[in-house]
């Protein structure tokens, strides 16, 4: 049984948790349900979702989260390089995001799907969890900047530029080597296009080099959708000191991950991951950029064990009673629990209804021609005789 004294700052913990939502940045439970479940019709069952055996994360468990919000992961493994554009990479991404849909629509009175920053507050306000999807690296949207648009308009409203490999837009922190030195040519003009249609840019996985191009390109606040800090733990996948600064002025934020190899206080130390180590990183990240700039990423389901004490999902309220513990104020855990967040998107919405106001000019893919010169000609004179004539002649019929 635990101590009252424990038991008192779980229960306040839990209070929070129903006043502010708490909005976890990045979930790989779909990328489970596509292993448990590949090859068979048994996710079609909505009660399949509700309670599965393996993984950190079901319909049953999130409803003992205290979670508002949830970012779910459409990860799709990156093929080898080679094997670009990753076509069969999009159509799984497609499948993914409709496996998403299957289990918010299997359960209407704890999920629904959020579009926007301001639907955030008014689903957390019915006692439902929002539900928004992130992509986990470019190769998942097979070269294309017209399914990068589609995408968002299901619903994806983060973009990892790279997972573990290099792809054609950015390195990756876990390659073997640099492919572009950071960000290429195609990256920088991805950039520009997430930045016109609102996607936040996600910068978790990218090499060193590419988060500080990025950061200095992007014209909105950009995440690391689960990241922890380098400054405690030297591992690659994490931030830098230098980098912190540089999304403090980009007016971004870090989302501290759970994953244990990053979540530790030194390699050489005996100290393991714990719950209190995930918040030793929330307060370095606020020591270096402010509280105004730090989230909250689990990566549930994307490992095999949590740090101690926060090995799956029912374990919100034990990260919030840790903070309570450091005397950190209730204006700062908000922040940090997701008012940070939803002023990140908030920001991204906004510049991007002002290029659309502006008029700002679309990134397209090269189509292949679908006719010959023949038929071309052929279509251009059915057109004449109807008095038709091509765009920018000045002649007038």
């Amino acid at each position: 049984m635990e101590p009252v004294e424990e038991q008192e700052v779980l229960q306040q913990a839990r209070q929070l948790l129903r006043e502010a939502p708490l909005i976890d940045g990045h979930n790989d439970f779909a990328y489970i349900l596509r292993g448990w479940f590949a090859g068979t019709s048994q996710a079609q069952e909505q009660r399949r979702y509700r309670s599965i055996p393996i993984g950190q994360t079901d319909v049953d468990r999130v409803k003992k989260s205290g979670l508002g919000g949830q970012f779910w992961s459409a990860f799709v493994p990156a093929p080898p390089e080679e094997h670009e554009p990753h076509l069969h990479a999009f159509l799984h991404t497609v499948q993914q995001i409709d496996l998403i849909a299957q289990v918010i629509d299997s359960a209407p009175d704890t999920f629904e799907f959020a579009y926007s920053a301001d639907s955030i507050p008014r689903i957390f306000g019915t006692g439902k969890i929002a539900c928004l999807v992130g992509i986990e690296g470019l190769h998942q949207i097979g070269g294309s900047m017209a399914a990068l648009r589609q995408l968002h308009r299901l619903g994806v409203r983060y973009a990892t530029l790279c997972h573990d490999a290099n792809n054609e837009f950015a390195d990756s922190a876990t390659a073997q080597r640099p492919r572009h030195g950071g960000l290429s040519p195609r990256g920088s003009q991805a950039i520009r296009e997430m930045n016109r249609i609102g996607m936040m840019i996600d910068l978790s996985h990218t090499s060193d080099d590419c988060q500080r191009q990025v950061l200095a390109l992007s014209k909105t606040p950009v995440i690391f959708s689960h990241s922890s800090c380098y400054g405690l733990r030297a591992h690659p996948r994490n931030v830098h000191d230098d980098v912190l600064a540089l999304l403090k002025k980009n007016n971004g934020l870090i989302m501290i991950t759970f994953l244990r190899e990053l979540s530790g206080i030194d390699e050489l130390s005996s100290q393991k991951a714990s719950c209190s180590t995930v918040v030793d990183h929330i307060v370095y990240a606020a020591r270096c950029t402010g509280w105004e700039h730090v989230g909250v990423g689990s990566d549930f389901d994307g490992m095999l064990e949590g740090p101690t004490g926060l090995d799956d999902v029912t374990a919100f309220p034990c990260l919030i009673a840790e903070m309570l513990r450091r005397d950190i104020s209730r204006d700062q855990m908000q922040m940090v629990m997701g008012g940070n967040l939803l002023r990140v998107l908030k920001d991204v919405e906004n510049y991007a209804t002002r290029q659309r106001n502006d008029g700002a000019s679309v990134l397209q893919d090269t189509v292949l021609p679908v006719w010959t010169e023949a038929q071309r000609e052929m279509l251009l004179a059915k057109g004449a005789e109807r008095g038709l004539v091509p765009a920018g002649n000045s002649e007038t019929v």
